[in-house]
């Protein structure tokens, strides 16, 4: 999937809703695409958050629940 068919703003979206379990998520700063996951570089260092979940948070974002998001927290990664 290239970069440019994701909505940024809903990667934004999930950071802020991630922060809620891990608060050195920190800030977006950019993203890149690999087949069905996105990594995100952020203020704080990376995480990987499925493709699927970003246009879940564009399209239907009441229907992600905390268990979800809790895990993808869970895969962030910080930069010392």
């Amino acid at each position: 999937m290239p970069k440019s068919n994701l909505p940024t703003y809903a990667i934004v979206e999930l950071l802020i809703r991630l922060a809620k379990f891990d608060s050195a998520i920190g800030n977006y700063k950019d993203h890149a695409v690999y087949d069905d996951e996105v990594i995100v570089k952020t203020s704080g260092g990376n995480i990987r958050i499925p493709a699927a979940l970003v246009m879940q948070q564009f399209e239907a974002p009441e229907q992600i629940v905390d268990e979800q998001l809790e895990k993808v927290a869970q895969w962030f990664n910080a930069t010392n």
